[in-house]
């Protein structure tokens, strides 16, 4: 009886076509890339160690961005620019959350924030697992501008409590930063949170995500004194910008009346025409903080080369 039932599941096996049986995840499109942590083995890591003791940590955040970007825009395009200069530096790409700190946007279903305490305690801890390995140098990319205050205290924390060493890799790259060559808009408008500089970047950065067609003009109300000065902040006025921020974008429960639902019909922080975005503007953008990032690296690595 025995010899029977695996003469049968032989058979049943020769019959399955070869195609078939070989079948992996259809949803899986991932390709390895270079020093990028979560597709990496132990012994990679182990001899990346042995070149470098940098590592990007991006942050980020999972928040509405209009009717045609992802809620993960501002979490994929940082994890991939740091990619992209992982691949032209010796450095390691570790991300680590995918939230940050968007209470304002919490009026748009899909948005996920957490608090200031959380984002800071949990990246200061992923440091000190990846100082115990080795790593000791940290370039914090900060891809969020909400996360902003949170990004310069977990470089301090890094700084002051670990054996350590930090910096906001916007700001360190900013001094290398050539003219992207990006044309100037065709009208001074605002044009901030998922507008076209934002949806430019995305469609170079992630395109299958973009979709254009579905973006629409928001209809943007504010207070009254935040209007009067929106021809300043559109002109420049670094004074302007700062108080216009400072009051913009905060959570309905702060009463000021910015949060991203009470100012914005469709989420987006802006006025300027979406379908002035293209991949070309994106890629300006992107290969110009990309080389001014590289460049910095190579400047920290004179100055402080690899002790081993």
């Amino acid at each position: 009886m025995k010899n029977v039932r695996e003469a049968v599941l032989m058979l049943f096996l020769a019959l399955i076509p070869v195609g078939l049986s070989a079948q992996t995840n259809p949803l899986w499109t991932e390709q390895k890339v270079r020093n990028y942590l979560p597709h990496m083995t132990v012994p990679e890591v182990r001899d990346l160690l042995t070149r470098t003791d940098m590592v990007i940590m991006p942050i980020a955040s999972l928040e509405q961005h209009g009717l045609h970007l992802p809620i993960g825009t501002d979490f994929l395009n940082g994890l991939e620019r740091a990619k992209l200069i992982a691949q032209r530096a010796e450095v390691l790409v570790a991300p680590i959350l995918l939230p940050g700190q968007s209470p304002y946007h919490m009026g748009f279903e899909g948005t996920i924030t957490l608090s200031a305490e959380t984002i800071q305690a949990v990246y200061v801890e992923a440091a000190q697992s990846l100082i115990r390995h080795g790593f000791r140098r940290f370039l914090i990319l900060n891809s969020h501008g909400g996360n902003r205050a949170i990004s310069a205290f977990i470089v301090d924390r890094i700084n002051q409590e670990t054996q350590g060493i930090a910096v906001e890799l916007g700001a360190a790259a900013a001094p290398f930063r050539t003219a992207s060559g990006e044309p100037p808009p065709s009208s001074a408008v605002l044009d901030r949170h998922a507008g076209v500089g934002e949806t430019s970047n995305s469609m170079y950065l992630i395109p299958n995500l973009v979709d254009l067609a579905s973006a629409e003009t928001a209809t943007l109300t504010m207070p009254a004194h935040m209007e009067r000065m929106v021809p300043d902040v559109v002109a420049g006025d670094p004074t302007a910008l700062r108080v216009f921020l400072a009051e913009g974008l905060k959570a309905e429960e702060t009463g000021k009346g910015t949060s991203a639902r009470e100012m914005s019909s469709t989420g987006v922080w802006g006025v300027r025409d979406l379908n002035e975005s293209n991949a070309e503007r994106g890629r300006l953008a992107t290969e110009s903080f990309v080389a001014a990032a590289v460049r910095f690296i190579e400047r920290w690595n004179e100055l402080r080369p690899l002790e081993r």
